[in-house]
């Protein structure tokens, strides 16, 4: 006779599976998972096959440009990672000896708002027991802070035609783009109404001196030193703004030549560390460059 007990058993989605799910979620689609995971995208299709015949539900919904999680892959997703984390902790304290501590980390604001969230999401995936504590400030301030000691590293933007300030590592480099909202008029105005923050910013440098190479005349409309503000700018249609191009999404476009407005310089992101960092500091040291590597590829 069978057991019933046997009979009614829910199935176990092996972790295995999870982290493909996850994967795909957060590269965006198959053939990116199936890089990170070294795998064929076959093989990943049939994963997520595997677990959505399991549970008989979709788990991704896909179109020619992206793949999104339906809301029980969402639901997988949020689960998914928890047990991922819980086994990663578990056997980290079999295999790796146990990196723990504080590290003060010091951003400007963009980077603190646009790349630090999935960076140090990354990092406490891999380093449970180091907790991270992140100041927004200016970039001198930031490193008079690492140098004199009272923080571990510093990540600021800076100009690749300058000097590079004494003891930091380029980390990162991105395009940048003048920024303008969809089917508005500011481009068209003249002087040319911009957006940008004060003296020794490599974006403002950048968008200023192209503008004056051009022989176009400017004006500034509006000064801040977030990049939400200028985006609020931008979506106004008060100015256009000299942004990073990765900044140029939904109703923000990329203005070009055809807009009357000349190309701009690249950025780059650079980090400065104490000169006896920790281990700890160390840790999200090389957290922190290889996940802007991986972007910059």
């Amino acid at each position: 006779m069978n057991n019933p007990m046997q009979n009614n058993q829910l199935p176990l989605l092996e972790l295995d599976l999870l982290k493909t799910i996850v994967a795909i979620a957060e590269t965006g689609n198959f053939s990116s998972a199936a890089e990170i995971l070294f795998r064929t995208p076959s093989a990943v299709s049939m994963q997520v096959k595997r677990v959505e015949e399991m549970l008989g539900r979709p788990v991704f919904r896909r179109d020619s440009r992206s793949v999104t999680p339906t809301p029980e892959g969402q639901m997988i997703l949020e689960h998914g990672r928890r047990l991922l984390a819980l086994n990663n902790q578990m056997v980290k304290q079999f295999t790796q000896p146990e990196v723990a501590g504080v590290v003060q980390i010091g951003a400007t604001n963009d980077i603190a708002e646009r790349m630090l969230p999935e960076l140090l999401q990354r990092f406490a995936q891999t380093h449970c027991c180091v907790t991270v504590d992140v100041v927004v400030d200016s970039t001198n301030a930031l490193m008079e802070q690492v140098k004199s000691g009272s923080m571990d590293m510093a990540l600021a933007t800076f100009n690749p035609k300058k000097k590079l300030p004494n003891g930091m590592q380029a980390i990162f480099s991105e395009r940048l783009a003048w920024a303008g909202l969809r089917n508005g008029v500011s481009c068209e105005k003249r002087p040319l109404p911009i957006s940008v923050w004060e003296e020794g910013c490599s974006w403002r440098y950048s968008g200023i001196s192209s503008l004056e190479k051009a022989g176009i005349d400017y004006r500034v409309a509006f000064m801040s030193a977030h990049i939400s503000g200028q985006r609020a700018a931008v979506r106004a249609d008060l100015a256009v703004a000299p942004i990073p191009v990765s900044c140029c999404v939904d109703d923000i476009v990329e203005l070009t030549e055809r807009d009357g407005l000349p190309p701009l310089d690249a950025y780059g992101i650079g980090m400065l560390l104490q000169q006896k960092p920790s281990e700890p500091a160390m840790a999200a040291a090389e957290q922190i460059k290889l996940g802007l590597s991986k972007k910059n590829n």
